[in-house]
């Protein structure tokens, strides 16, 4: 599902299921001690796919601790992206500089929570995100995949109601960024497949509204 919404260069990896096999590095292990089992076996399948990821760059095994805000720290030369939801787990990276930065985000296919629409979406978002069930949940995606691909940039929190999305029917989104940054817009791809959404962004030297 998410390497159709990847450019060339880019490297994915996914699964449907927990690999009983997935184990993590001890630097890892450390940052996860106290977390709930969903939670470890969330952090390790994302790992899991990350290492497989990498591997497609031709890079060995190791570990993927977390920066400030959570987000992965990558090896030297690499940016990439992990998403986890029920049933998903999944991670793409690719090199530096051809690529500056990727924000993928992936949710089930289902409507959101109540109260959540009201918490992300700006008024001129609402119509399109109520007109179907899961379009609430594939703007979520969208608003993530942003704030994944605005903060290794610029290393700034993105609140929900600082991105304005507009979505085109065909399969890709147009984000534009409502805070002073290094990128006034991006794009992006989505897709609704296997009872899940998703999207994702890249930006780089070669996409520079991301793609």
């Amino acid at each position: 599902m998410i390497e159709d919404l990847m450019p060339p260069g880019v490297i994915t990896a996914e699964v449907f299921a927990d690999p009983p096999d997935a184990v993590l590095f001890p630097e890892e292990a450390a940052l996860v001690t106290r977390a709930v089992e969903a939670r470890r076996t969330e952090f390790t399948t994302g790992r899991h796919c990350a290492r497989t990821a990498l591997a497609g760059l031709g890079l060995p095994p190791t570990p993927i601790l977390t920066g400030p805000r959570g987000e992965p720290l990558w090896p030297d030369g690499v940016v990439g992206t992990i998403t986890h939801c029920r049933g998903y787990r999944a991670a793409a990276v690719a090199r530096t500089p051809d690529v500056l930065s990727i924000g993928m985000d992936a949710e089930p296919r289902e409507p959101l929570p109540p109260g959540v629409l009201d918490a992300i979406a700006l008024p001129q978002e609402r119509t399109w995100a109520e007109s179907a069930q899961e379009r609430g949940r594939l703007l979520f995606t969208m608003k993530e995949s942003v704030f994944k691909a605005w903060y290794p940039l610029t290393h700034r929190n993105l609140g929900f109601d600082e991105a304005e999305i507009i979505v085109n029917d065909t399969g890709t989104f147009t984000a534009k960024l409502l805070v002073p940054g290094p990128v006034g817009e991006f794009t992006g791809r989505w897709a609704v497949s296997d009872g899940f959404v998703a999207s994702a962004i890249v930006w780089g030297t070669n996409t520079p509204s991301g793609m």
